[in-house]
């Protein structure tokens, strides 16, 4: 025992002023080996809870998982029952189906011959229209190709200088005979210097007549119209300088011929046969139009011809007025006599009817106091024969009327104004 102790007391290591023996070592290694053993044995044991944990865990989830495949079971024997009644019903329906299915394609089968049928009619209908509109359209060609040697027949007239310048004056021949009345115009007049405008219209009080040029140059009208295609190119550059050209002689030659002194007005009419030829004329060449204005020329269209007739026929209208102004003046002078002797004969049929209607009103004053006169003879009652009356006389003013629920007699007085 000395022996251990002394075993056990002796140092093995020393710790700073400390020093540490084998019994002190061996004391900690017990003290580690209790403490260790003890962790030992709180894990087993937790390992055995938590193992126990799990198996009741683990069978509670069998018992869950027997009840849920018991359940799934249900509701699968549910479901079957449930899809053969699902089955029934599908089967049930189909067949309904099946018959309405049936049912729809014969009546549609029905329509679609209906359908067809009338088709049928309506396209036949519609052959027969479209034959009879095809015949129209044979006609109308017809017409067609008559009026395209018509058009030809113009062109060739228009390409001759002296049967287009008849075309264009045709034309305002025609503007000026339906605007003026016979005489205040004239065609192919011959002025004082030998020359013969196309028209010439006569101005009222003696003033200068106005002349009428219808000739237009319309080849070089042609020619641009030709070369229109081309925009830019030296042909058009060309056929516009031509057309320019042609058109200022033109307006020149009119000057120099039909502006006279004291004869003509001061200003000529250039008639365009075409709106658009005046148009592109305004447009294109206003360098014409400003020239032909020095000139004294005016470039008129058909419309604007039309409306410068219209306005000389209200000038020849009003002069015409003015010429007959004496002679209006008379009618109206003998208007007033006729209508001062119509004056006085009303004023005296007046007199006679206030006269008249004077003679009336006595008249019904006469018979009204007649009237008022038997009635007072009517309201009047007589005594018996022979009785003499004891009582007052009865005024002028009265009279006498009865009373039949008592028998006596009452006076009645009567206004005097009724006497």
């Amino acid at each position: 025992m000395n022996e251990l102790s002394s075993i056990l007391s002796a140092p093995v290591a020393r710790l700073g002023a400390s020093t540490v023996t084998l019994g002190q070592l061996l004391a900690v290694a017990a003290t580690l080996f209790l403490v260790l053993l003890v962790a030992l044995i709180a894990a087993l044991w937790r390992a055995a809870n938590a193992r126990a944990a799990a198996a009741a865990e683990a069978a509670d989830h069998a018992r869950d998982a027997e009840a849920r495949m018991a359940g799934i079971l249900q509701a699968q024997a549910e479901m079957q029952g449930r899809l053969g009644a699902v089955a029934e019903v599908f089967g049930a329906r189909q067949a309904e189906l099946t018959k309405s299915i049936g049912q729809r394609l014969d009546a549609m089968t029905g329509r679609i011959g209906q359908t067809m049928t009338e088709q049928t009619r309506s396209t036949h209908e519609s052959l027969a229209k479209l034959q009879e509109r095809l015949a129209v359209i044979d006609t109308a060609q017809g017409n067609i190709q008559s009026l395209a040697g018509q058009v030809v027949q113009l062109q060739a007239i228009l390409s001759n200088k002296q049967t287009r310048g008849a075309f264009g004056q045709s034309r305002m021949e025609a503007i000026v005979a339906d605007g003026l009345p016979h005489g205040a115009y004239e065609f192919q007049a011959t002025l004082s210097n030998g020359n013969r405008p196309d028209c010439v219209v006569k101005m009222p009080n003696g003033a200068p007549s106005l002349v009428i040029d219808a000739k237009f140059p319309l080849e070089a009208w042609n020619a641009i119209r030709a070369a229109a295609d081309n925009e830019g190119s030296e042909a058009q550059k060309y056929a516009a300088q031509a057309f320019r050209r042609d058109l200022e002689v033109h307006i020149k030659a009119i000057s120099e011929k039909y502006l006279i002194n004291g004869e003509t007005q001061d200003t000529a009419f250039l008639f365009v046969p075409s709106e658009s030829i005046f148009a592109e004329i305004h447009e294109n060449f206003e360098s014409i139009v400003q020239r032909a204005h020095r000139a004294r020329i005016v470039i008129v269209s058909p419309s604007l011809l039309m409306l410068s007739i219209q306005v000389i026929q209200a000038i020849l209208k009003d002069a015409s007025m003015r010429e007959q102004a004496h002679l209006i003046q008379g009618e109206v002078i003998r208007l007033m006599e006729d209508v001062s002797r119509l004056d006085d004969r009303v004023r005296k049929l007046q007199t006679h009817f206030g006269q008249a209607s004077k003679d009336i009103d006595d008249i019904l004053v006469s018979s009204s106091k007649v009237t008022k006169r038997g009635q007072k003879i009517e309201a009047l009652e007589f005594g018996t024969p022979g009785a003499e009356s004891t009582e007052a006389p009865i005024p002028a003013a009265a009279v006498r009327s009865a009373d039949s629920r008592t028998g006596q007699l009452r006076l009645r007085v009567v206004d005097e104004a009724d006497a």
